[in-house]
């Protein structure tokens, strides 16, 4: 995999013609564009056919967590839209995780195409340990244990990896194995704001520990020359991948 693949840009946008325009721009420096709640809600699933109309792959970024029947339909409308990956709650349990595996496995048989990548999140990369205590009321663990925890959950529920703060990607790994799928937002170039995420780290301190892609969004989006910022990121990454070889 090229170091570009690795980057999924975030279109937190809320119009078509918004979106459109960064994939056109955007769309032989990253992998995957990543269409959230803001840009779905606002334009609905077409825009997912109109990014991969101009050659793009698609994460859908909608944190699926309902009933397992509900979430398993959701699934299966995904698998027939076609994205590349999509996300889940892990905190919605191992029936609703399992019959969300099981349906999409089947809907892409039935069809004949690729099984998208399913990606249970763990913990917000904007909770931290003290909103992990007093809001969502989880004692006695740190955040890295909830995430692991949950982690292992997916994984054998039949979830293809996780999404996950990259300062708790390498006990994931450790945990879950080469296998799994490490996907991690909170990223940040020592060049860019922090904004509202906490737990955060830069792309090439991501991928050495273990992430598989890396989410970047306004670093890249709201930066003076987006397509320079791209390719300083994927410099970074390939930077860090030099260095893992050497290990």
């Amino acid at each position: 995999m090229q170091a570009k693949e690795r980057i999924i840009l975030a279109l937190d946008v809320n119009t078509e013609d918004e979106a459109m325009t960064l994939v056109e721009k955007l769309r032989g420096h990253v992998g995957l564009f990543k269409v959230g709640m803001e840009l779905y809600t606002a334009v609905g699933p077409g825009i997912v056919r109109r990014i991969q109309g101009m050659g793009g792959s698609v994460f859908v970024d909608l944190k699926f967590h309902d009933i397992p029947n509900t979430v398993a339909s959701a699934g299966r409308v995904m698998t027939r839209l076609g994205c590349a990956m999509f996300t889940t709650h892990a905190a919605g349990g191992t029936p609703m995780l399992s019959a969300l595996s099981q349906a999409v496995r089947e809907e892409a048989a039935t069809l004949g195409v690729k099984t998208p990548l399913v990606l249970a999140v763990t913990v917000l990369t904007s909770i931290d340990q003290r909103i992990l205590e007093d809001d969502v009321l989880i004692g006695g663990m740190s955040v890295k244990d909830v995430a692991v925890r949950w982690a292992g959950l997916a994984e054998t529920a039949g979830v293809g990896g996780v999404i996950c703060s990259p300062l708790e990607a390498a006990a994931i790994r450790a945990a879950c194995g080469p296998e799994f799928k490490l996907v991690t937002p909170g990223i940040r170039p020592e060049w860019a704001a922090r904004h509202d995420q906490r737990r955060i780290t830069t792309p090439g301190e991501a991928v050495k520990l273990g992430a598989d892609y890396i989410v970047v969004g306004r670093a890249i989006t709201r930066a003076d020359d987006p397509v320079s910022a791209a390719r300083r990121i994927e410099e970074e990454i390939e930077q860090a991948e030099g260095e893992l070889y050497v290990k």
